[in-house]
């Protein structure tokens, strides 16, 4: 295997990181180009008078796929931050004096089931179960697949495991057929709505989703989510790789089928192999020349996309009772807030939002005696945003949380920044400023997604929440181990082409 051979990664985030590394690790010389000025993508953080802001990721979900990561360079996760279960893992409110609090015992989720609905403890058992046989194959056989083609799963066994895992039914549909308490329902589905589609049109598979929750538990590494990313760089620069900020790339150059040269606003970058880690759309339809795109603008335009969200970073110089690391309000109506992501797309009328506080579990986000908040409401993508808009959702989520939690923080405000729609765009070139890549449809699934493998460049591949195996941090991490995998597949190849 040639070492010389230079292959260029654009972008930081998870899944730019991973392939990076798993790439140099075999030996090949490997550049990553960051179009902003530190590396993790969404997972950047923000500080300001004392306070630490993670803004983007903020569960820290599925342990074991961070494990496996690091295991392949001999490394464990302690070795880089320290890991914390949370106990409650999160928790719900419903309204006033109404809150589920959702604990990390299985014995003590159990009973709070039993309590909402009698009986439901033996079919919690049996949900979660079949749940632990999804994630056990999503997680073992389909995720690490690069769902180049159906023939990838034209295999009787997979056939089989497919109806198994309920591929074909929906996760409403699912749900329901054990529980008809309507919070318990919400609970169930909630994890749902940050993939990006109505439960009504996510496949049941995704119950692999509440065995990750509720099983293996919700976590958080001390000092925040950036550790993660600051554990990655320092595992990619070990290895050799050079990652390069402030390179914005704004053109991928091809000739004769081959990416032969990156071009950032600094200059110019040879690449014997490219993997574009940025926004696929982004690269497909403005760093390459049209001859050579993967798909036109109609194709993108037809995509069901992920939410975006309005965020707000909010430092309190004061501390808040009651509240848990995480807090999700769901005194609303879940389903109405859903349509008008996904049906019917526009500003919410009533909207569901979610709050974490880290300084909960973290003296180191913020200054003593006070409080690191982080609210998040889940929107339609492509919505006219403005600051006008942002004000008032900002004040509508604040009003609700002080009348839910009974305490007020309004005055109490000493550090705020939003983040919306138009941030996504100019940070990230996040197409129609989602916040989570493409939505879990069924139609959206493995090889219906958007191609890892340029069907016009031999020697670029597309890697992260766009293509397989999907939205969130596991499936990024994985994503790029995936893209790291086939990349290499096509240089040996060449290689052995070249010298027979």
């Amino acid at each position: 295997m040639n070492k010389k051979q230079h292959i260029v990664v654009i972008g930081s985030g998870f899944a730019g990181l991973s392939a990076a590394s798993v790439l140099a690790k075999d030996g090949y010389q490997v550049t990553v180009l960051e179009k902003n000025d530190q590396p993790g993508g969404r997972a950047r953080v923000w500080e300001k008078d004392g306070f630490t802001f993670d803004m983007g990721p903020s569960w820290y979900w599925m342990p074991d796929v961070f494990d496996d990561y690091f295991a392949l360079f001999g490394k464990k996760t302690s070795d880089f931050y320290d890991l914390k279960r949370l106990d409650p893992g999160y928790q719900i409110y419903f309204g006033k004096n109404d809150v589920m609090e959702i604990p990390a015992s299985m014995q003590q989720l159990e009973q709070l089931f039993e309590q909402e609905e009698l009986g439901s403890s033996e079919k919690l058992r049996e949900f979660l179960k079949q749940a632990a046989y999804k994630y056990k194959v999503g997680m073992g056989e389909y995720v690490f697949r690069p769902s180049h083609s159906i023939t990838e799963f034209i295999d009787f066994r997979l056939i089989k495991e497919s109806f198994r895992i309920q591929m074909l039914t929906s996760m409403s549909k699912h749900v329901r057929e054990y529980f008809k308490n309507p919070k318990l329902i919400k609970l169930l589905e909630f994890p749902v709505l940050f993939l990006g589609a109505t439960p009504q049109n996510t496949p049941a598979m995704y119950s692999m989703m509440n065995y990750a929750d509720l099983v293996l538990g919700t976590w958080y590494p001390m000092g925040g989510m950036n550790e993660i990313v600051k554990a990655m760089v320092k595992t990619a620069q070990e290895q050799g790789v050079e990652i390069k900020l402030n390179h914005e790339v704004l053109k991928v150059e091809a000739e004769n089928g081959k990416a032969k040269y990156v071009i950032t606003q600094l200059g110019v970058i040879q690449a014997d192999f490219v993997i574009a880690g940025a926004d696929y759309e982004h690269v497909d339809q403005h760093l390459l020349d049209k001859p050579v795109r993967n798909y036109d603008q109609k194709y993108w335009d037809s995509r069901t996309m992920s939410p975006s969200s309005l965020l707000f970073y909010i430092g309190l110089n004061k501390k808040v009772d009651g509240i848990q690391h995480h807090n999700l309000f769901f005194d609303e109506d879940f389903d109405l807030h859903a349509e008008e992501i996904y049906t019917n797309p526009k500003w919410p009328q009533k909207p569901l939002f979610y709050v974490s506080c880290t300084s909960k579990t973290d003296d180191s986000v913020a200054p003593q005696n006070c409080e690191n908040l982080f609210f998040l409401m889940p929107v339609a993508p492509d919505l006219k945003d403005d600051e006008a808009t942002r004000e008032h959702y900002f004040s509508l989520m604040l009003d609700r949380f002080e009348k839910i939690t009974g305490q007020e923080i309004r005055n109490n405000i000493v550090v705020k920044r939003s983040y919306s729609h138009q941030d996504f765009i100019s940070d990230y070139h996040s197409y129609k400023g989602n916040a989570y890549g493409l939505a879990n449809t069924l139609k959206q699934t493995a090889f219906f997604k958007p191609a890892m493998k340029s069907k016009k460049i031999k020697n670029l591949l597309f890697t992260g929440q766009l293509t397989v195996p999907g939205p969130g941090v596991p499936p990024s991490l994985i994503s790029g181990r995936v893209a790291a995998q086939e990349a290499k597949k096509i240089l040996v190849k060449e290689a052995l082409l070249k010298n027979p």
